[in-house]
């Protein structure tokens, strides 16, 4: 079944079949039956932290917690994503993430703040850190997008809130394309990859301008 793509619960079923024949004339693959879904991936994928090496300003003596992110069910999972116009989710089969998409966003943007070097600590929950600030996050798309030029497509919403009165500090919503080099998994990978790394940079300036 390589090559093929497997679709998410009642999208699979409903979704048209202009939708599909669109899918399968731009990536050349077919819908992966449901009858797959237990096959284990061949080959898992990571989201890189940004190069936040160049970033200025002073450095705060806080804390911040990195709350776990909120998605869409049909984002809240290991597989990588295809959307096609509707929109409709297909998913690279064979493949997955390292772990589930908010899980690695989480870790990725805990990484990308604690590479900035101007903050007293940056965790999770459970870390015992004294929180003064929390990062909470949705995740509105991270995923290969079909239909005109394909793309690495990620969206995040942010938010920035203190800790000690739960007042909300600062809300943004970050979001970055990037054309794939073509229609593989490695490919959508990459393309995701480079956006999210602009978004976490985003959001890493944004939050230390913010707490």
């Amino acid at each position: 079944m390589s090559g093929e793509f497997k679709g998410q619960g009642r999208m699979k079923s409903v979704s048209s079949d202009m939708s599909r024949r669109s899918v399968l004339g731009v990536l050349g693959m077919g819908i992966l039956v449901s009858g797959c879904a237990s096959s284990a991936p061949s080959a898992y994928y990571s989201v890189n932290a940004a190069d936040v090496g160049g970033l200025q300003g002073r450095s705060n003596r806080v804390q911040v917690l990195v709350s776990p992110p909120r998605a869409l069910k049909a984002l809240d999972t290991s597989y990588i994503a295809v959307v096609d116009k509707g929109p409709v989710y297909s998913y690279f089969p064979n493949s997955a993430w390292a772990d589930t998409l908010p899980n690695v966003v989480q870790l990725k943007l805990v990484e990308t703040l604690q590479n900035t070097g101007r903050l007293r600590g940056v965790g999770l929950p459970g870390d015992g850190l004294l929180i003064d600030y929390q990062v909470q996050t949705e995740i509105r798309a991270f995923e290969m997008r079909i239909g005109g030029a394909n793309r690495g497509v990620v969206e995040i919403s942010a938010r920035v809130v203190n800790d000690r009165n739960g007042r909300t500090v600062a809300t943004k919503v970050f979001k970055a394309e990037t054309p794939t080099s073509g229609t593989s998994v490695e490919a959508a990978v990459e393309a995701m990859n480079v956006s999210a790394s602009r978004v976490f940079a985003e959001i890493a300036d944004w939050t230390l301008r913010n707490v």
